[in-house]
């Protein structure tokens, strides 16, 4: 006997397979001549951007919009492209959702902006710029630009960042970096954790911030570093045999147990570490 339960499990799989049935049929392509260094903003309020490297001098996109109540409008201007996801009358998060699948030449800029996501981000050389409120945010082997997210409580990933200028906002959601090296990396939550798994380079500037949350950093014995650790009210952890500044740190400035100062290596690159009443884990890997 099939129950009622078993009935709106049924009916759930069938409503799931003829969205995705007609976000197949409705897939549009869109493709632009790019010239060197170009720039291409998505503008997607439900639904996953994909961003990945082409073979040709072409941006080409595939947008699958899930149902008629959303309409994707491309335009280009010189070097400048642009894509939107317009929502019409009637319009939910699921009848207004658009996939996107992106190719782009390796060193264009992107600007992607989404709700919800997920947005994903591989093996760029350009600018990669992400403004967002919930969705997933996954960046991974970029290299030499700009890379920007400002993230409501998405949860960020940075993977294999490599001279890369970094700037990581976010209220609420949990950033983790791995692998991350460049001249200057700063990370900045209100309430997420941060953790960070890499060797800090070796002549950059790394600042990470949480007002709430915990920070971990996880870092090879060979490492070369200056860091400067507080938390106001949580407790600190350091594995690290620090020298220098350490020795002459004052007690009112750097608190026994909330706080470290020192030198590890030969202090390629500067580290700073704050949190209110968040904890701090520096550890030897």
């Amino acid at each position: 006997m099939v129950t009622k339960e078993r009935i709106g499990q049924i009916a759930v799989v069938l409503a799931a397979c003829v969205t995705v049935w007609a976000a197949d049929q409705a897939k549009r392509e869109f493709k632009y001549s790019a010239g060197p260094k170009a720039r291409l903003s998505i503008l997607n309020e439900y639904g996953q951007i994909s961003v990945k490297p082409s073979t040709t001098n072409q941006v080409i996109v595939i947008a699958a919009p899930y149902s008629d109540k959303v309409q994707v409008e491309g335009t280009q201007n010189d070097n400048r492209i642009a894509l939107q996801s317009r929502l019409l009358d009637g319009a939910t998060q699921v009848t207004g959702r658009v996939d996107y699948e992106v190719e782009v030449p390796s060193d264009t800029s992107v600007t992607l902006h989404s709700f919800d996501g997920p947005i994903h981000a591989e093996q760029l050389e350009g600018d990669v710029t992400v403004e967002c409120d919930t969705a997933v945010v996954e960046l991974r082997d970029l290299a030499g630009g700009h890379v920007h997210v400002n993230t409501l409580d998405g949860p960020v990933t940075l993977t294999n960042i490599n001279n890369g200028h970094v700037e990581i906002t976010s209220v609420g959601g949990d950033v983790t970096l791995n692998s991350v090296t460049g001249p200057f990396v700063e990370v900045t939550s209100a309430k997420g954790r941060i953790n960070y798994s890499g060797d800090f380079g070796y002549t950059g500037n790394y600042k990470l911030t949480s007002h709430t949350g915990d920070i971990e950093a996880v870092v090879p014995a060979y490492a070369s570093f200056d860091v400067s650790a507080k938390s106001v009210r949580g407790d600190v952890q350091n594995d690290f045999p620090l020298t220098g500044r350490q020795q002459t740190a004052t007690p009112s400035t750097f608190e026994r147990g909330r706080s470290f100062v020192g030198t590890a290596g030969k202090a390629a690159s500067s580290v700073i570490i704050r949190t209110f009443s968040g904890k701090i884990r520096l550890k030897r890997r």
